[in-house]
């Protein structure tokens, strides 16, 4: 199969797994008629275990994505998707949909398969063109499946659960695509094609490229044959020293730290807000007693996210400069959102909040994720964007335990969102006193430079003895 058809297959699957008539309603399905689950039940019991699931199986699920070969793991997700929305349609009770919350956690963790697999099938030089491919069509996927299932509820009258049911059929569709894909034959860390080696520029930090070597890619190749030879055991000990090591040499460069902080703190706070905003809504304007347009708010501020993403490219704007300045502004933004979604009272006002606190945060991401991977290689930035990924899964687990498990607090919604919105005001203290702090460097250097220069003239006009 050419690349250009597993581009296609890919994007086949990327778009019917993304098409969920009913994720926009999830909230008003779970506490109405169908499953007779309380509010408490669903925001600190039932969500909870997608948070905990996720952080859990992150980590072997990438190892397995690379020591199986990506293919694999994507019938995996697609299979944990097709579970996930039977439990949804037929099973009751508490216990079961915490069981399904498990699934699309295993669902969820398994995404690193499908934006893994195309880079073993496809050549360098392509990485970036088939990405916004894969990327884009999952947001369309996303943002149609919104706005079908908001249509439905409200021009043809449909059931709840005649939404999970188209979903539940899209998922079914998607799961057929991953057979036709070929199992690739090389992957990031377990098996590198013997004798492939990247130019050492390419494979090192810029501002380290003159200090760190051997690149990635020989240590990888090492790793490779050691696994051939040694067993899994060996290899994934080779591994994890690979990883490690690039871990610490990533995390040296001061801009890429900034930015993998804010990405790991604001993704936390992304993740609880989008989480637990029906059930906000679910308070603001009941179903049972309303009609209810969250699928316009989701289609909106996802097209409109994807929308900033692509803005990206064209601000005229110095992030290397004024990048601490931005994500304090714009993280007070987001906060300003928050609150503004929990105080006001009016569901318009929330559904505006909404989707520009969703639209930021694409903005800002999409910029973190190209100022990051801007000066890696491609081995290293999946490197990172996992971490950082699991750094927010576990701020997140840490903040769902204390304020939303009932083994914790187990808080209101409401209340819920007054500590978000404190904790996106936090992130932007912090970057406020980053940027004040490179501020103060970039003078003293300035100053510094100016009395080097100033005695340099004063040595060279001196009069010779």
């Amino acid at each position: 199969m050419r690349a250009l058809d597993q581009t296609l297959v890919l994007c086949a699957y990327g778009f019917f797994s993304s098409l969920r008539p009913s994720e926009p309603f999830l909230t008003a399905y779970l506490m109405g008629p169908d499953h007779n689950l309380t509010e408490a039940q669903v925001v600190n019991e039932i969500y909870p275990v997608w948070t905990y699931s996720y952080l859990v199986l992150l980590f072997p699920v990438f190892l397995a994505t690379d020591f199986l070969r990506y293919k694999p793991v994507l019938i995996l997700q697609a299979a944990s998707l097709v579970v996930t929305y039977v439990l949804l349609l037929k099973a009751r009770g508490l216990r079961a949909m915490q069981l399904l919350e498990f699934f699309f956690g295993l669902a969820t963790a398994s995404e690193v398969a499908y934006y893994s697999y195309i880079y073993s099938v496809v050549e360098p030089a392509r990485y970036q063109r088939v990405t916004g491919y894969c990327r884009s069509i999952t947001l369309f996927g996303s943002a149609a499946g919104s706005l079908t299932g908001q249509l439905l509820l409200l021009l043809d009258k449909v059931q709840l659960v005649h939404l999970v049911l188209v979903t539940l059929a899209m998922a079914a569709v998607a799961s057929v695509a991953p057979w036709f894909l070929p199992m690739p034959k090389r992957s990031l860390f377990f098996h590198q094609s013997p004798g492939v080696l990247e130019k050492p520029g390419a494979a090192l930090l810029e501002e380290d490229s003159e200090s760190m070597s051997p690149p990635v890619s020989q240590d990888a190749s090492a790793v490779s044959r050691t696994s051939q030879t040694g067993g899994w055991s060996s290899g994934l000990v080779g591994v994890l020293q690979v990883l490690f090591d690039d871990l610490l040499k990533c995390y040296r460069c001061p801009s890429l730290l900034a930015w993998s902080l804010w990405w790991a703190l604001a993704t936390c706070g992304y993740f609880q807000v989008i989480n637990y905003a029906q059930a906000l809504w679910e308070n603001i304007r009941p179903s049972q007693a309303h009609e209810i347009y969250n699928g316009y708010v989701e289609t909106l501020s996802t097209l409109l996210g994807a929308l900033a993403a692509l803005l990206v490219g064209h601000l005229p704007v110095s992030w290397s400069l004024w990048g601490e300045l931005a994500l304090c502004v714009l993280s007070l933004l987001m906060a300003l959102c928050v609150f503004a979604m929990v105080t006001l009272g009016n569901i318009w006002l929330c559904y505006s909040s909404y989707v520009l606190f969703r639209a930021v945060y694409m903005l800002l991401i999409t910029v973190a994720t190209y100022q990051v991977a801007a000066s890696l290689n491609m081995q290293r930035y999946a490197l990172v964007f996992g971490v950082n990924t699991f750094l927010a899964l576990l701020l997140q687990t840490l903040l769902t335990v204390v304020v939303v498990d009932s083994a914790g607090l187990g808080l209101d919604v409401f209340t819920q969102f007054l500590i978000y919105g404190g904790y996106f005001a936090v992130i932007s203290v912090v970057f406020l006193l980053a940027a004040l702090f490179k501020l103060a460097s970039r003078r003293r250097c300035k100053r510094q430079e100016e009395v080097q220069t100033r005695s340099r003239v004063e040595a060279e006009s001196s009069p010779v003895s």
